[in-house]
């Protein structure tokens, strides 16, 4: 049976790098991958991208997902940190055993849980995001991708492969 991959994206100005490349890779590994916001529509990334969304977030069942990763963007600072709804479907999802990861932005959304309390983790590399980790008890590594066995973490475009290949590999292993 396919693993089963949710994305989480901001209902605007997600970025394209980082959904699409670990999407790609997903997709490419035979998983299928859906892609949810708070909100249903075409959404227009930070780059003019867009991807239409059916489902949102409060439409989905955990249980049918092996992985659940938040996706950044400018607006996941706006839309998805310290967003209560997104952070309990996170600690539900890894109460659940199922893989939970961020990149970018979406790493400090993971982040705000308490689940990376005491670990080593990855964002994008400026102040406010590396200070949001360090807030929430997070030690910042700068390198593309933090994997841990349950919980990953990516930089941002320039890690978004290999972010996707470490999603692959743990969901694969």
């Amino acid at each position: 049976m396919a693993k089963k991959v949710l994305l989480i994206i901001p209902p605007e100005r997600f970025n394209e790098d980082e959904l699409f490349q670990p999407k790609s890779a997903l997709e490419n590994a035979n998983m299928e991958v859906t892609v949810a916001s708070t909100t249903t529509g075409t959404i227009v990334g930070d780059n003019n991208g867009t991807i239409h969304i059916d489902v949102t977030l409060n439409d989905l069942d955990l249980k049918s997902f092996d992985a659940v990763s938040v996706i950044g963007g400018s607006g996941t600072n706006d839309f998805l940190w310290n967003n209560e709804s997104v952070q309990e479907l996170l600690k539900e999802a890894y109460s659940q055993k199922r893989l939970i990861a961020g990149i970018c932005a979406g790493a400090v959304t993971v982040a705000e849980t308490g689940l990376l309390q005491g670990r080593n983790a990855t964002c994008y590399p400026v102040d406010v995001q590396k200070e949001k980790l360090k807030e929430f008890g997070v030690t910042y590594i700068g390198e593309h991708v933090i994997a841990h066995e349950d919980i990953i973490t990516g930089d941002g475009p320039d890690g978004a492969k290999a972010f996707g290949e470490a999603l692959v590999a743990n969901l694969t292993k």
